[in-house]
Order: structure tokens, then sequence, then C-alpha cells
């Protein structure tokens, strides 16, 4: 035996005993993290797979090779660059999902420019903020997208647009401001098209783009997105490229994916479900991405899904009960289809059942994490156990640490709750411009918090048990709404539920479930309850069932429980007064 691995036998058994006390857990890998930008990662599978397909979009008639689209994204960053846009600048872009997309997510990245992903559900308020706080000099936009009219709602927040030269706006709301770039045919005053930007590409610029190959750093931020913001104003998450890259890369890994896989990408690249794992995870690997359509369509998804023979798929629970309640699922032919991620918001055990077994994703994987962790921390693998991948959310990513810690901040003992907090390369750099929430989000040793209860197993699996802020307390008894949804989803005639907590002057809170019922079913509050006795704690039993058609959301799709609360506590009120 050698001295350089005397120490590690030694220790390995002092290491195990020591992970299977305590909640902390560090992840491992022969491979090894990389130090590529996002404009590299791209030019890797170009060269290493020129000719495969990169990116198909069916709706806009388009099909790019890996080539194609590297060339197209390099004569774009020439183009911005040739606008006297610098490294360090920032550029927003508000549109669903489309080809320019893509290609404005790598030609930025090649241009040293910091992307701003602006939600498309966004209104006035909201672009007003997102564009100030960040200091963005370029917009790029859709004229409009079903119902909102991006530049009806542009010039009403800067009247000065219809008066500006192109590149010499100067508005008071938004004094960063100078360029509006159109996703369109022709430019409306004050404007320029996206088209124009690619042609103005010079070779000075196409140049600059090279050299600046030589100097940006892995360590640049590249992408700022926002949260959620379900309390107070969006905060500006800001990822570094070494941030991205590398959770695209292992992300991919955990799904075996290789350059002969297609992914077809329904959520929205704005957040990082789509443009992480889905776009960078796909050139990280060298498959094919597939976009449906604009926003997301569960029939138009199916239809491609099927056309293009996809083997994987992303999407949040809600996009996969839309896609098998589809019309014509039941003749479809989707046995291309292998893998995917189903994240965002939590999966239920019987939804994955059905995916695994309706739609042949027999290797679909489960992933957890937030905006700010670039996105994921813990991800199921193909190879784990169908259990495992039914019932957990899987273990820490390579090079990443987790710990669970009580209300005093202590790591807790395996199995027991606590807040989830993340360390490692994914931990994004900062709030932009925010100091202060950067401060108390990431700790002096760089843990920054989730803001959910988790718990992990001997083997190292999570399960996520609830938002803290979702938490309802019954009469003193701490509750996990998880744990009553999972519960109810057995149940033949529930498609989805949702438990909160209702205001109740005796307990504090009691347990309320909002329940949609699949097509052609029926059921009363009274057999819901019945069905509830003697199979989970009677004070889990809901005290108040609402049968509902649909539930307020997102655009990401997760279901927006404080809104189902406020709506509670607004109905049980009108009821006590009535």
């Amino acid at each position: 035996m050698t001295s350089s691995t005397q120490p590690l036998t030694e220790w390995r058994p002092i290491l195990e005993h020591s992970q299977s006390l305590q909640s902390y857990l560090h992840g491992v890998s022969d491979m090894p993290l990389i130090g590529l930008r996002v404009g590299q990662l791209l030019e890797q599978s170009a060269r290493r797979h020129s000719d495969n397909d990169a990116l198909i979009v069916p709706y806009q008639n388009v099909r790019w090779s890996y080539a194609e689209l590297n060339r197209q994204a390099d004569e774009t960053a020439a183009g911005l660059l040739a606008l006297g846009l610098n490294p360090g600048d920032r550029v927003g872009i508000w549109a669903p999902n489309m080809a320019e997309w893509v290609v404005l997510q790598f030609a930025t990245a090649k241009a040293g420019l910091i992307l701003v992903n602006i939600n498309p559900a966004y209104r006035l308020a909201e672009l007003e903020f997102a564009l100030n706080q960040t200091g963005v000099c370029a917009l790029i936009t859709v004229p409009s997208f079903k119902s909102s009219d991006y530049m009806a709602m542009l010039g009403e927040l800067m009247p000065e647009i219809g008066k500006a030269q192109a590149g010499s706006l100067s508005a008071e709301k938004i004094p960063s401001l100078r360029w509006i770039i159109t996703l369109a045919d022709s430019a409306a005053p004050g404007t320029i098209t996206y088209e124009e930007v690619r042609a103005g590409a010079t070779d000075a610029a196409r140049q600059q783009v090279q050299a600046l190959g030589q100097t940006l750093q892995f360590d640049d931020p590249i992408n700022i997105q926002f949260t959620s913001g379900t309390t107070g104003r969006p905060k500006a998450a800001t990822l570094s490229h070494h941030n991205i890259v590398n959770n695209a890369l292992f992300t991919g890994l955990q799904m075996k994916l290789t350059h002969r896989d297609r992914m077809c990408i329904p959520v929205p690249m704005y957040h990082c479900f789509g443009m992480v794992l889905g776009t960078l995870c796909c050139v990280a690997h060298g498959a094919a991405m597939v976009f449906a359509s604009a926003g997301f369509d569960a029939e138009a998804t199916m239809e491609v899904v099927e056309a293009e023979r996809c083997t994987a798929l992303h999407g949040v629970p809600t996009m996969f009960i839309a896609a098998l309640d589809s019309p014509g699922f039941a003749g479809r032919d989707l046995t291309s289809l292998r893998t995917g991620i189903i994240a965002g918001a939590p999966c239920p055990a019987e939804l994955m059942k059905r995916i695994m077994s309706q739609m042949h994703m027999e290797q679909i994987t489960i992933a957890y994490g937030m905006t700010e962790t670039g996105p994921v921390s813990t991800q199921t693998s193909v190879d784990d156990p169908v259990q495992r991948r039914v019932e957990t959310v899987g273990r820490v990513l390579p090079h990443t640490e987790i710990k669970i810690v009580d209300t005093e901040g202590r790591i807790t003992p395996r199995g027991t709750p606590g807040e989830l907090l993340t360390r490692g390369y994914c931990v994004m750099l900062k709030y932009w411009n925010d100091p202060e929430k950067t401060a108390s989000a990431i700790d002096e040793a760089r843990w920054i918090a989730s803001g959910d209860i988790a718990t992990v197993d001997a083997e190292g699996f999570f399960q996520i048990v609830g938002r803290i802020k979702d938490m309802l307390i019954r009469g003193g008894e701490n509750i996990f709404p998880r744990e009553i949804e999972d519960f109810l989803y057995t149940h033949p005639a529930i498609e989805q539920v949702e438990v909160i907590g209702a205001p109740d002057e005796k307990y504090g809170e009691e347990v309320c479930a909002w329940i949609k019922l699949r097509e052609g079913q029926s059921a009363t509050e009274d057999e819901i309850r019945a069905f509830c006795q003697g199979q989970i704690a009677h004070f889990k039993i809901p005290r108040y069932i609402k049968f509902v058609d649909e539930f307020p959301m997102t655009i990401t799709g997760k279901v927006q429980k404080f809104v189902m609360r406020e709506q509670m506590a607004r109905e049980l009120e009108q009821a006590k007064e009535g």
C-alpha cells in the first residue's frame, strides 16, 4: 500500500460513519468541473458534431446543424458589438420560445454581454423595475405575444421612443436603455430589427468576437434571472458561465444524454429550466433541441415529440398532466421517449408512475434546486431504482454540498426534517445591484438557504417535505401539505390536488384541499374525507375541500399557493359574516 492511499483507507470508515449520522453530503465524481464559457461550449459541440441536428423549430421552419447554429451565434454577436455595445453591458430579452432566443443566448455570451431574462408575462411596473434594476442598455423583444402588445406597452412606458433615432433613445423612466431591437419584419419608429443588427456585423466586430474568446473568463457574470418574487419585488439572480455550464453538464450526465438524443423543450427559455437544463444541457452533450411552440401547448408538444422522434422531454408536473390529458394522446406513438427532467414543483408519485408507463419515459429524472443555484442541486439518475425516482428528488450532484439544518442552524441527524442549504460552484454570484439581499441570502461560508424543508436518508436520497412558508400548524401540530397531497393523488377521481392552510380561530390553521377531478369523474367532500379515514392522521384530514377547474399559476406552471390562501381567507370571512 502506497503512502498516498494509506490516509484514504484509514479515513474511509470514519467518513462513512460520520455521513451516516448527519444531514451533510458532498457530491463526488470522477468527472471534474470544466472551465469553459457558454460560447466555448457551443464551439466544442460545433467541432465534434458539426453536421448533427442542433436546433429544430418546426413552427418557424428552422432546422439547423451545430455548425449553422454556431455561425448564427457568431454573426449575431458581431452585429451586437457593431452597435457599440461593450462586454459587461446588460441586454434584455423579452420574448417567448423561438429560434432567435437560442441564438441570442450564445451570441451574447460570445460578445461578453450579460443576458437579462424578462418574463413574457411581465406588465409595465414589473418591466420597468427589471430594466432599471439591471441597467439594461439594449432590449430585444417580439412585437406581441398572446394578449400582450409589447410595443404598445413600451410606448406607454417610454413615449420618447416614437421620436428617437434607433440607438439614441433617452427615456426618463429607463435612462440606461439605448437600443430596442424587434424580432419583427420591419422596425417601428425608434427601433431596429434583429435582422438589421445581424446585417450590420462588420469585419472589425467579427475580429472583436474572436479576440474576446481569449480574454473573457468563466467566472464572469453571463445571465441575470429574476426570481418569482411571491413576496416583495423579484430579485435579480446573477449567474456565471461556470455556474450554468457545469450544471448543464452534470444534469445531462444524470440522464445519460448523448449526441443521439433529441430533447423537446416546452418549458420557457426565460427560466433556468429552459435555458440551462434545456438548451445548454443539449449543447453540452451534442443533443438536438426541439421547440414545439412559442408558449406551452400540450397537443403541439405531443405532436412534435411524435414527429421528431424525441427521446427526452422536460416539464413541470402540470405540463405532464396536460400532455397526458391532451386530445388524441392515446393514439400517439411516443415510444421514442426515454428520459427528461421533471422540476419546478413537487411531482406526485402517482403522476410519475403515469409518465413512466403511459409516455414510455422509464428513465425520467426528478431535479431539485432553485434559480440561485443555477439551478439544480439534487437529481435522480436513470440508474436509480424506480422507487427512488418516484419518491425522492435524488442525490446531491457532483461538486456540490448540501446540509439540512434546524431552526438554530445546526445540522440535523439523518432522516430529521430541516431547511436545505446548498454550497458549491452552482451558487450564484450575487443579486444584481442589491448587496443587502445578497448578504442576507449567502452567508459568510457561502451557504445559500432554500426555504424548503427536506430530509435525507441513509443512502443519500433527498425528499422535499414542503416549503417553510407552506407548512401549516394546526393546534401545535406541524403539517406538511406534500404528505397529504401525495396520499390524495391515490384517489382514482383526483387529477390534481393542492393543500394549504386556512385560518381557524380554535386551531390557528385548518387543512384545506383544492381538488381538480378527472374528466368524467365525480366526488363529494364527504367521500374525500371518508377516503382519508384510517389512512392518514385525523388532524391531516382536510376540513375544507374546494373543487376547482383550475389553479392560480405562474407562467412556468407553478401553483401560487399564496393566492389560494388569500382567496380561502376571504371566502371563509365572507361565510362567517353571512
